[in-house]
């Protein structure tokens, strides 16, 4: 059996927690920011869990991680 490819760019963006769920960043907190609210903002730092209908396609593209 080859050795599959990570993808690289799903690397950099998702961590493993110790019971193995996926846990990502939020998006829309680079640019844009005068219009959004103090409130959104700062729900926006905030890391959450990956959707569980993701988490197939997820461990396709992160084998090892």
């Amino acid at each position: 059996m080859p050795k599959l490819k990570t993808s690289r760019a799903a690397a950099k963006r998702f961590k493993v927690t110790g019971t193995g769920k996926l846990k990502r960043m939020k998006a829309y907190k680079s640019h844009i920011l005068t219009k959004k609210s103090a409130k959104r903002k700062r729900n926006l730092r905030k890391a959450v869990m990956t959707d569980s209908t993701n988490i197939k396609n997820m461990k396709k593209i992160l084998p090892y991680l």
